[in-house]
């Protein structure tokens, strides 16, 4: 039993192993099956892409203007505001104290829009408006600067873009306060004794 024989289907031919030769086919077997993992390993790190979304700065970051289109972007220890060809405005994801998530709704259309809600006979105006709204997310940020100073920035996304974006901060680390579930409960409790 010191010999492995291997005979390939497709060839007539047997061939016979040594010792020798299955000791070093299986230290060659051990040692590619010790490599795979590791490179499972390095892909899953190199994988991880920054998560960008685009955001309107409504105010808050120093460096960016009010009201400005760009893309927000949590990458490595940043979140930062970058607008279409100028230098972002950052700051470290370990600085932010807290995260606030709230909705809006929007009429779009303009003129036109409000032109065509009073031209609709018998009140069809309000069934425009119906269709007339387009509903964002708000995020609001709490950080502090490197001189101990609290700040805040306020953020508009499209509709849901502002839960993957808390999402994201929490994942890097940031810790919500309970203030945001206290609100909560605090308005379902007004809303309680305004019905009664």
């Amino acid at each position: 039993m010191d010999r492995l024989v291997v005979v390939l289907r497709t060839h007539s031919r047997t061939y016979h192993l040594g010792r020798r030769h299955i000791f070093w086919l299986s230290i060659v077997l051990l040692c590619c099956s010790l490599t795979a993992p590791a490179q499972k390993l390095s892909q899953l790190e190199d994988t991880r892409a920054p998560f960008t979304t685009r955001a309107t700065h409504l105010l808050g970051f120093a460096n960016a203007r009010n009201n400005s289109t760009g893309t927000l972007s949590v990458q490595h220890d940043l979140l930062q505001f970058q607008q279409n060809g100028k230098p972002g405005a950052q700051v470290t994801i370990g600085s932010v104290r807290d995260v606030f998530l709230g909705g809006e709704t929007r009429q779009v259309g303009g003129l036109p829009m409000t032109l065509g809600k009073t031209a609709a006979p018998f009140g069809g105006g309000r069934v425009v408006s119906l269709f007339a709204h387009k509903k964002y997310d708000t995020l609001s940020l709490e950080y502090v600067d490197a001189d101990g100073g609290i700040h805040g920035a306020i953020f508009q996304l499209a509709k849901g873009q502002g839960e993957l974006v808390k999402n994201e901060l929490i994942a890097q680390g940031v810790t919500i306060s309970s203030r945001q579930g206290q609100a909560t409960k605090e308005s379902a409790t007004e809303a309680k004794h305004e019905n009664k």
